[in-house]
């Protein structure tokens, strides 16, 4: 009986240590920025991103996605969290 419970238990330990892990990358928030920021967003888009590139087309991607692009790419602009907030909060806005 003692094997059969320490079988068990060595079974639920190695499926439990191999699924996969939850996500820690974080969801896109509703937009916190105010009117006035959003606009500022705007302008930082256009000016830090068409420096270096092409703008992209807000609606070409999910807010999801442009979460991704963001966080890769907010760095490289040298945009602190507030520009960032605001220039994702411009992005998502585009889409309404």
């Amino acid at each position: 009986m003692k094997k059969i419970i320490a079988v068990a238990s060595f079974t639920a330990v190695l499926l439990a240590s191999c699924t996969p892990k939850a996500s820690t990358a974080t969801a896109p928030t509703v937009a916190t920025s105010t009117a006035e920021q959003i606009a500022q967003g705007k302008t930082i888009f256009e000016n830090s991103c068409g420096r270096c590139h092409k703008l992209p087309d807000p609606t070409a991607h999910t807010s999801v996605q442009w979460v991704g692009i963001m966080n890769s790419m907010a760095p490289k602009a040298k945009l602190t969290d507030e520009q960032h907030q605001w220039v994702y909060d411009y992005i998502v806005s585009v889409k309404k």
